[in-house]
């Protein structure tokens, strides 16, 4: 190969690049799509403002609450018919005169001087009393086992004029802790199957606990198709081993005597020692005493 054709190669035409021209105008960019408007916060603030001054005035203005007035449902409550919750539905469906005119406003006051109509009978709002009663043998609960056996009422009636009640059954052989109140939302909260307190028994059986049945009990048990889980089962110390302590939450008594019977044990008597943090301390058999306020708002926040 000469020089001269090498020349003419380095020289020659530079082939054709596939880059496009930079020179060439370029198609516009597509638009990116915007959404809407920030609002700056001191503008929203001023529309929020508005707003709400807006809605208040559409309000009709509340009445202030005076000191000797108290909501309905609060007032049918503490006249022992029936809790807050039963009495907003008798207000809501018609059930319910305030000096002779049907009343429907949930949170409507009334003043203690006011005749409240309530299903056709006029109420006397009372005071909530809390009583303590450590029961003797041989008082019942029910009021259909003749002339036999007396009612606990009887236990109590000097205690008070407000139309109190048991929370709770106890039969002729069962003693110790009973509460008696008109507030007729704690009676219905110590009614219910779950409760969130303890109560504390001690069960006197016709003989010995078998070990092997104490563990079954601790394990909890299936009476009449539900589940009864109990906290703690365990020998009374110092006592023979047909005294048994069972802590459990139900306050049926009931459950505790089908407890023992469900293994064959007959049931000689149970005493009730504990009921939600509430003991026989100072308390003899067949007295009473009212609550004080701590243990009144210890039992409403359990």
């Amino acid at each position: 190969m000469n020089n001269k054709e090498g020349n003419n190669k380095r020289g020659g035409s530079r082939p054709n690049s596939s880059r496009s021209n930079s020179s060439k105008p370029k198609p516009p960019m597509a638009k990116r799509a915007q959404g809407p408007k920030k609002e700056k916060p001191e503008v929203k603030a001023a529309k929020e403002a508005a707003e709400q001054k807006l809605k208040k005035q559409n309000q009709a203005p509340k009445r202030q609450k005076a000191s000797d007035e108290i909501r309905l449902n609060k007032y049918i409550s503490n006249s022992g018919v029936c809790s807050r919750r039963d009495a907003d539905i008798y207000i809501q469906s018609g059930n319910v005169k305030v000096n002779g005119t049907v009343v429907t406003e949930m949170g409507y006051l009334v003043k203690i001087n006011d005749v409240v109509n309530f299903d056709g009978v006029t109420l006397t709002p009372e005071k909530k009393e809390y009583i303590l009663l450590n029961k003797p043998k041989n008082f019942t609960t029910a009021f259909d086992e003749g002339q036999e056996f007396r009612n606990v009422l009887e236990l109590v009636r000097g205690a008070t004029n407000a139309k109190i009640a048991a929370v709770g059954r106890m039969d002729k052989n069962t003693t110790g802790l009973l509460l008696f109140t008109n507030d007729t939302d704690m009676i219905r909260k110590f009614t219910l199957p779950n409760q969130k307190s303890s109560k504390i028994y001690q069960v006197s059986l016709d003989k010995n606990l078998k070990f092997e049945d104490l563990e079954k009990i601790s394990k909890g048990l299936v009476l009449d198709g539900h589940r009864v889980s109990v906290e703690e089962v365990s020998y009374i110390d110092n006592e023979p081993k047909s005294e048994v302590g069972l802590r459990l939450r139900t306050a049926n008594v009931k459950v505790v005597r089908a407890i023992f019977e469900s293994l064959e044990y007959n049931v000689l008597r149970i005493d009730r020692v504990s009921f939600a943090g509430l003991t026989k301390k100072n308390l003899p058999r067949g007295n009473w005493r009212f609550l004080t306020d701590q243990e009144v708002i210890n039992l409403k926040n359990i």
